[in-house]
């Protein structure tokens, strides 16, 4: 998922130790909504469908099962360790910024957290809806982050201001600097649109995570995988460490990052 050598790299590396324990999470919070809409999609029996930026895997594991034996399932990714062959699914080692889209033509396009990542993303959106075939479904699933607002209960008043801290450090510092664009999601809708994508329909999606819990954990991965960054971004070790004992901390409970679901669908003909 990063950009060649002379743009921004990718915040998060899937060489990180703490990569797997992100995809599990980020999984566990989102698939759901990525299920729902897929399967909002129709009967996908057959189907070819490329998953870019894949993780962990966990959404082409559910098109193979959804595309059947003779659809095909691509999952691509810019580092692939994650990903498990064998899972009735393709793997590619892929860079979506430097390389065109995987020979389709596709009926399904799935990107979840990638785009907004990629400081080309306007480009790589034409590139992918270009590659779909006629009917077909490009989905882009992002976070938005420009509304804060994320802890709904702490254990104390210092405790909510301290998650807020590191909030506004990721949002504004942390991922910028990575190429990363907080405005993105809020954006696809009419991106589809001026691509001459039809049926543009987008979904906004959230909801609570108490400290242990998947979306809570989150917070200390993020720690865990970019300290340094959030050190140069002015936070102290001791506001890092006690950020990472809150994530376990069932007293606290937030809301995971505002989640859009774009789908477009490329005209028939």
């Amino acid at each position: 998922m990063a950009a060649s050598a002379e743009e921004p790299s990718y915040a998060f590396d899937n060489n990180d130790p703490e990569a797997a324990a992100r995809h599990d999470h980020l999984a566990e919070v989102l698939d759901e909504l990525t299920v729902s809409r897929l399967s909002g999609l129709g009967d996908l029996t057959g189907r070819a469908c490329l998953e870019i930026g894949a993780g962990g895997g966990s959404i082409a594991r559910w098109l193979a099962g959804a595309t059947g034996p003779y659809g095909r399932v691509l999952a691509t990714d810019i580092n692939t360790r994650c990903l498990q062959p064998g899972a009735g699914f393709e793997i590619l080692r892929h860079d979506l910024a430097s390389e065109p889209v995987p020979e389709g033509p596709w009926d399904v396009i799935h990107a979840r957290l990638v785009l907004l990542h990629l400081p080309q993303r306007r480009e790589i959106l034409r590139r992918l809806a270009a590659a779909l075939t006629p009917g077909g479904a490009l989905v882009v699933e992002d976070f938005e982050t420009t509304f804060r607002k994320s802890v709904l209960a702490a254990p104390t008043p210092e405790a909510a201001a301290l998650v807020d801290t590191y909030h506004n450090a990721l949002v504004e510092r942390v991922l910028p600097a990575h190429g990363n664009d907080p405005t993105w999601a809020g954006r696809v809708h009419s991106v589809m649109l001026a691509e001459g994508l039809v049926g543009v329909d987008t979904v906004v999606y959230a909801r609570s995570w108490p400290g242990g819990t998947a979306g809570a954990l989150l917070i200390a991965v993020n720690i865990a995988q970019a300290r340094g960054d959030f050190l140069a971004a002015g936070m102290s070790a001791a506001q890092l460490d006690e950020l990472a004992l809150l994530a376990a901390d069932p007293r606290l409970v937030v809301r995971n990052p505002l989640t859009y679901s774009t789908i477009g669908l490329r005209q028939d003909g």
